[in-house]
């Protein structure tokens, strides 16, 4: 009897400690479960937001292809009359060497003195944008 008691006790002392350890690592996996949904249901939350995200790109993609396809044609109808300009400006005028030299040499010097005016209105520019500076400063009193 009194083994059988004591066979009995070691039986039920080890019976709790296997007990124990099961629910210890139970709650361990429990723990770590419950932190495998959290992060699941976080990842679904940011997946539904990035295809929100998505269908919202898509949807100005078909937008812009649209636009595109509507512009292009009066795009190209528009680069076709420039092309045609730019070929009736090009014809050579009805007039003789010597003139077509005069005018060339006409052109390229109004276009010199073209630019020559604006280096000149940009000093102007400058100038005027630094007298209005100090003016500025001069009218700000010394105590601001």
């Amino acid at each position: 009897m009194a083994v059988q008691k004591l066979r009995s006790g070691v039986i039920g002392r080890i019976a709790r400690l296997i007990d124990f350890r099961i629910d210890e690592r139970l709650r361990d996996l429990n723990g770590r479960v419950n932190e495998l949904e959290h992060a699941t249901a976080d990842h679904r939350r940011r997946l539904d937001g990035a295809e929100s995200g998505l269908e919202h790109a898509r949807g100005d993609l078909r937008w812009t292809r649209a636009e595109l396809d509507r512009l292009i044609p009066s795009v190209a109808a528009q680069e076709a009359q420039l092309e045609d300009l730019r070929e009736s400006i090009s014809l050579p005028a009805h007039a003789d060497k010597p003139e077509l030299a005069e005018a060339r040499s006409l052109i390229q010097e109004i276009q010199r003195q073209h630019a020559q005016i604006r280096v000149r209105l940009a000093g102007i520019a400058r100038y005027e944008d630094r007298l209005r500076r100090l003016e500025e400063t001069a009218t700000v009193p010394a105590g601001e």
